[in-house]
């Protein structure tokens, strides 16, 4: 087992709330792209409005300059972000300076916002004609909640957006300096989450795809569970020499990446207590670059 990359930063990442985000924007785009008309800007509704307006926002996995310019502009316009905790620090410095920021994260074996809570909390605030950002870590399509959060805004009759992100598979194969696709070996990703509503291990897993040689399969929430998955994909033949990579507070001045095998990290993480997010990519990863 190796660790290959372990950042620390000297001092502390100072939040300045008080600092808006100004973009800096090229003023020779139309030079580069001639044959293009410069687009519009979007036009979000007027916060006047009696029904305001949610932008559901990817923030990446933490480090700041993996946010978008889209979510930028929705966090610099906003009045009202409500966010989790693994999108906050650094990235809240891009919200408005007069934006009200709301804590609604959620954190395995932590006290956290109920669900039911966050969904009556967006609609409210909308409801008053505010222009909302819901601030989700990752992108906000991968195991965070959307759904239900967009079944409570359509009930409501509240119009919304979806932005997009980088998600933390996309950053931790990238700190790691490998691809998640091979074009002999690996010709299929696939994203699962080692926990299910309870917070134990899916009972319906689909073993003969998990553990499929050619694919690389990242696993969300995975750490207290692994053990049992490894268990696993062991029993439905994959090798326990099969290359895994597991990543720690991606995106994070404490982040760590530690290339291993199923078996290594097997046995590292029996019983360890889980104090950071991480997640687990396994397969045949390009651990020979």
């Amino acid at each position: 087992m190796t660790v290959i990359a372990q950042l620390s930063f000297n001092g502390r990442i100072r939040h300045r709330r008080g600092e808006s985000f100004k973009p800096r924007h090229c003023l020779k785009r139309q030079e580069w792209y001639s044959w293009k008309p410069r687009p519009k800007a979007l036009a979000l509704p007027d916060p006047a409005t009696p029904t305001g307006f949610v932008s559901l926002v990817s923030a990446g996995p933490g480090d700041p300059e993996l946010l978008t310019l889209k979510a930028a502009n929705r966090l610099s316009r906003a009045e009202v972000v409500l966010y989790d905790d693994l999108a906050s620090g650094p990235v809240l410095d891009h919200a408005h300076p007069q934006a009200e920021l709301i804590a609604v994260g959620k954190r395995a074996g932590r006290p956290s916002a109920r669900q039911d809570h966050v969904n009556a909390l967006l609609v409210e605030q909308a409801l008053a004609g505010r222009r909302v950002v819901r601030l989700k870590s990752g992108d906000a399509g991968f195991f965070g909640r959307l759904e239900e959060e967009l079944v409570a805004l359509a009930a409501a009759g509240i119009a919304f957006e979806i932005v997009p992100g980088v998600t933390s598979a996309s950053a931790a194969a990238a700190a790691a300096g490998i691809p998640l696709t091979r074009r002999l070996t690996a010709r299929r990703v696939q994203f699962i989450t080692g926990a299910d509503v309870t917070g134990q291990l899916p009972g319906d897993i689909h073993w003969a795809a998990i553990a499929d040689p050619a694919v690389t399969t990242v696993v969300f929430m995975g750490q207290r569970s692994f053990p049992e998955l490894a268990a696993g994909l062991r029993a439905h033949g994959m090798p326990g020499d099969t290359p895994a990579l597991f990543a720690e507070s991606v995106g994070h001045p404490h982040q760590r990446l530690i290339r291993t095998t199923i078996d290594g990290l097997d046995r590292m993480l029996q019983g360890a207590a889980v104090t950071q997010p991480g997640l687990i990519i396994y397969g045949p990863l390009a651990f020979d670059i």
